[in-house]
């Protein structure tokens, strides 16, 4: 197949496909739907991820995470085992912290779920993220004070009623003052405000969601732990050495198995997790949605190669005597098979282009609103199944076309 020939094959597809515009939108509109569900939902996908990996990052990469239960989406009711499961406990973050090597800070969370409320003079906020922990958090880097600081060791120790403040709390109590200072009613006992977190995007957390560091209100271990002596259930963050995460990991695992009493061969009764673990996860919830999602869209990619398949059908048809007279002046089978296929697939690439970008578009809308990101292999994607479908669906009218008698073509009326 020489050049010239695929060149000239592609002028008469673009010639016949430009005589009918109308007719080639409308055969392709389901490839253009199709293409502009895949490139919106790989980009919002794609935003998804990023967004989460860079939230979940932000607790730092060499972070563990130590909870009660497994983490993780749970259906069901809990196990006998785990509703008499022992909760984490201050000693084990401790321990942790004392007996593994590998571990540089650890850092406890005492969340009481009667804290319910926070309130300046007559403004009052509900289910606000309100947590004792120790100066380790900082530490870590896992929170960035954009005014004051955090609280000190000997705050702690001293039970001192001092607190750091999420940044939507500061601008809904103090919107023309400055926080530092201000005094905040936490479950009816005042806390002063010594710091105000950074501003955090955190699409996945709402406005009341523990998550939300925008809403959290931290106060010294000490200062909660008499508030709620009682409480005993905790959360625990250990940050390992730089390249030590896995063998830190596992020397907590040791740790918590022979503090609870896990026998050799039984399953662990508490639930450790890291950010990679947990974007993996996340990755797996998103994966599943994006088949369901480009399944769905494969459906209008199904219509518009039905589409290709009547119009081409149809343009066999109409030019039957301009294949019978191609034919009577030398063109061979295989030409008229190509002119054919490529008319075919400049058609559905045509409507791939278009579909790419109305998505395009689109996604620069949604990103208004919603984190999203268009990776470079949704295009490529887009294209390259939009020209598939053209070959695909195109190869039994080109057949059609090319098998036909020159004779028989050129009496045809």
């Amino acid at each position: 197949m020489s050049k010239q020939d695929t060149s000239e094959s592609f002028r008469m597809a673009f010639a016949t496909l430009g005589a009918h515009k109308f007719r080639s939108f409308l055969t392709v509109l389901g490839v253009v739907i199709g293409t502009v569900t895949v490139m919106v939902i790989a980009s919002f996908i794609s935003g998804l991820d990023q967004s989460f990996k860079q939230q979940i990052e932000s607790f730092g990469t060499n972070t563990v995470f130590i909870y009660k239960f497994d983490p993780g989406i749970h259906t069901g009711r809990l196990t006998p085992e785990e509703r008499m499961r022992k909760p984490i406990s201050y000693e084990d973050a401790m321990a942790i912290k004392e007996q593994c090597p590998s571990v540089k800070y650890v850092a406890p969370f005492l969340s009481p779920d009667d804290v319910q409320k926070v309130r300046y003079q007559e403004q009052e906020l509900y289910v606000t993220q309100v947590q004792g922990t120790t100066t380790d958090y900082e530490r870590m880097s896992s929170v960035h004070i954009a005014e004051g600081r955090f609280f000190t060791e000997a705050e702690n120790q001293h039970r001192a009623d001092v607190c750091v403040i999420g940044n939507d709390i500061a601008d809904k109590f103090f919107p023309h003052l400055q926080a530092l200072e201000k005094d905040i009613l936490v479950n009816d006992k005042p806390f002063t405000v010594i710091g105000v977190i950074e501003k955090q995007e955190n699409f996945f957390a709402g406005d009341n969601d523990d998550g939300n560091q925008n809403r959290a209100v931290y106060v010294p271990y000490e200062s909660m732990k008499k508030m709620f002596p009682a409480e005993k259930d905790h959360f625990v963050m250990a940050q390992a050495e730089e390249g030590k995460l896995i063998q830190s990991e596992d020397e907590i695992r040791s740790l918590l198995r022979r503090r609870r009493g896990v026998a050799y061969d039984a399953k662990d009764n508490f639930g450790l997790s890291t950010p990679d673990a947990i974007t993996e996860q996340f990755h797996q919830i998103t994966g599943g949605i994006a088949i369901l999602m480009f399944a769905i869209s494969s459906v209008g990619l199904l219509i518009g190669g039905i589409g290709v398949v009547n119009i081409m059908l149809v343009s066999v048809t109409e030019r039957t005597r301009e294949i019978g007279v191609r034919k009577a002046i030398g063109a061979r089978r295989r030409d008229i098979l190509r002119q054919f296929l490529i008319e075919a697939m400049a058609l559905t690439g045509s409507g791939g282009l278009l579909g790419i970008g109305i998505g395009w578009g689109l996604s620069l809308l949604v990103n208004l609103i919603l984190p999203v990101y268009v990776p470079a292999w949704a295009p490529i994607a887009g294209i390259s199944v939009s020209v598939g479908i053209g070959l695909v669906f195109g190869m039994w009218p080109a057949m059609k076309a090319s098998r036909l008698d020159p004779i028989d073509a050129l009496r045809y009326e």
